[in-house]
This record gives C-alpha cells, structure tokens and sequence, in this order.
C-alpha cells in the first residue's frame, strides 16, 4: 500500500490505535463480522463492500491495530437472502464467537436482527436504508442513513426545485424497494405532487413492461424508482417503450456499471448520494487510489466509503472496551458505541450515533450529463 495513502487515512483514528504497531500481530485478534452478498445478482456491490473491508483492515492494522491487537474480519456469503443470512450469522455467533457483525440490504439487516438481540451481539448497518431498521431492537443500529433522508429530500427537490407534478413510483417489492417507495410517495404528494403509478415488481423479474405500462398510462413528467441491480434493466425497458421522461433514483443508482450498460438512455437521471466526494475529501481521493490499483472504478463509490468507516467504528469500540478493561462483548460493544457517540470518519466525515437508531448526512443529488454523474445540489 502506499505510505502516503496509510498515513493519511490513518490519522481519523484515535492515538492510541496507532502506537503498538509492533506488537500488533503478535497478540490475539479482534474479531467482527461481515454478511455481504460475494455471489448471486447482488455480488456486483458485495464484492466491493469486502474489497474496501480489506483495504480498510490493512490500513489499521499496518498503523497498530486495535490497542495493539489486529483486526481481523470473517466474511460470509448471504446472496442478499435473508434464509442465508439467518444462516451465517448464526455461524458467526455460536462457531467464530463474533461480538459485532456488519451488514447491508435491507432484507438481510431485518432477518438478522433477532439473532442479534436474542444473542446481545451487536449489528451495525452499513448500506440499506428501510426505515423500518431504526426499530429493530436495541441491539441493531445503523452508521448509515434511512430513506427517511435522501429519499425526503429528493421528492421535495423533484417537485420543489424541478417543478415536477405527476409521478411515477416503481419499485422492487422487498424490504429495500417498499419502503423507499413510500416515503418517496407521500412526501412528492405532500408537497402538492400526484403521484399517477404506484408499482412494485418481483424481485426475481426480467421483464418491467408490465409495471411501464402501468406508469406510462398516467402520463407521468417523473418516474421514480427504487430497485437494485436491476435498475439498468428497467430504464432501458422503459425507453425501448417511448417513454423519455426524467428517472430518478437513490443512491443504489450511483454506480458506473449502470453508465456503461446504458449509454445514452442514462441521460438526466437523478441519483442520491450520502458521501462526499473526491473534492470535498483528499481521503476519498486516496480510496479512489486503491481501487485504481485493483485495475478499475468501484461499484457504488458511496456505499464503499460506509464500508471503509463502518471498519473503522469497530475498530474504534474495540479500542474503547479495551481502555476501559471490558471484555469484548456485544454488550460492552453497544456500550460503547453509545458513549462514544460521535466519530469522525475517513471517508463520510461527522457520525452522530444516538439511542434513537438514525443517522442524518447531506445529501448530494447527482445528474447524468455526457455520460457522466455531475454534483445538481446539496441538501443540508
């Protein structure tokens, strides 16, 4: 790794991570999960969470590890299936002896979440954005923020800012898709929108004509939607159907491999964003690095900036239970987390954690122009 890179990143974490760098692999590891999907549709962004994992592991542990102890992260594989994540986070608890797991997609987040709480094992959130995950129990918390957030704020700018007033919401009927969908739904309707559509289609579908045609018969000026690897699909699908109004997605959007597959017909999307960027931060600049030395752009540049500080908050706990000669437990995890309460991060900045299971971040709207995602604005 470059020095340079490491000694950067290094410095948002607490001195006395970085000064047994010596005696860092010779002692006992501490240990966190990471459920992520490294095969199946979803594997396209799982691959790239463990990716940055990893870099974010060795940039701790080559600047002292954890109070002088390695990090070290055991990944499981989940297809973004919940069956399969019940699965391997019961592995991760009662075989590895994990206190803390990470996960992402929302399905994923709430089919572990009672694992979790029965076993008092702490889990941290670090990509879906169900709103219903801020009441999952006492054991289950985010770094990264709902829909309530960027979704809240892209309606009220569609209808407020782009003078929008029929929409159409699409949106893939499981945890991730239902509840954005909502909340895009009536916060557009509050601010004085209609929204003409409202369709959900099979996670497993290849073909949207269906659910477009539905859309298309409303005559929408907008058409939202809240999907996953299948975005690309359903654009293209819509406009091999004429339909040539503006799309707008959250942050699931912000991928270029959605570039490259749709050319042109990516013109004008609007995507959120919760991270900044490369501009507004050298340490996104430096991660941008790493990947450039993996031989390619990552996928969904954003999410891997809450893998990369997600890392780093474990390794901060740690840290804390072992000042306070506490045993390493889910407990005194939480603990921790809570009275630590504010991180500053690498790669996201200012991280407020309080009791109420939410996050809140600026939100940066991003539009597809030449082929490329260009900064519209940003909401506080």
């Amino acid at each position: 790794m470059n020095v340079n890179v490491t000694r950067r990143l290094a410095l948002s974490l607490p001195a006395a991570l970085l000064a047994r760098g010596a005696f860092a692999q010779q002692k006992e590891p501490v240990r966190f999960g990471a459920l992520m999907p490294t095969t199946g549709p979803e594997a396209g962004y799982g691959l790239d969470f463990v990716k940055t994992y990893e870099m974010a592991v060795k940039d701790i542990n080559d600047n002292g590890g954890v109070s002088g102890r390695p990090l070290e992260m055991i990944v499981l594989d989940t297809q973004a299936k919940p069956e399969l994540a019940i699965n391997a986070a019961n592995k991760l608890i009662d075989v590895d002896k994990v206190p803390v797991i990470i996960t992402a997609w929302s399905s994923v987040v709430k089919a572990v979440a009672p694992i979790a709480n029965r076993n008092a094992v702490l889990e941290l959130n670090m990509g879906a954005n169900s709103p219903d995950i801020a009441n999952l129990g006492e054991y289950v918390y985010t770094v990264f923020p709902l829909a309530e957030v960027d979704v809240t704020a892209l309606a009220n700018y569609t209808k407020g800012k782009l003078g929008k007033s029929r929409a159409a919401v699409l949106y893939i009927n499981n945890d991730t898709g239902i509840g954005g969908a909502k909340i895009y739904r009536d916060v557009f309707t509050k601010a004085g929108g209609e929204v003409v559509a409202f369709e959900g289609y099979d996670p497993k579908s290849t073909d949207f004509t269906g659910v477009l045609l539905k859309a298309r018969v409303g005559n929408p000026d907008v058409v939202h939607i809240h999907g996953l690897s299948e975005l690309p699909q359903v654009i293209a699908q819509m406009r091999q159907l004429g339909m040539q109004q503006q799309v707008t997605s959250y942050s699931a959007g912000y991928n270029p491999k959605l570039l490259a597959q749709l050319g042109p017909a990516a013109e004008g999307l609007i995507v959120t964003s919760l991270a900044p960027t490369a501009s507004n931060n050298p340490n996104v600049a430096k991660l941008l690095d790493l990947w450039k030395q993996v031989g390619r752009a990552p996928n969904g540049l954003p999410y891997l900036q809450y893998a990369w500080d997600s890392t780093v908050v474990v390794a901060q706990l740690y840290d804390w239970i072992g000042k306070n000669n506490l045993p390493p437990t889910g407990e005194n995890l939480r603990k921790a987390l809570l009275t630590i309460g504010t991180f500053d991060l690498p790669m996201t900045g200012k991280l407020v954690v309080t009791d109420d299971h939410r996050v809140n971040k600026p939100v940066y709207l991003y539009v597809v122009k030449n082929g490329q995602f260009s900064l519209l604005d940003t909401i506080s």
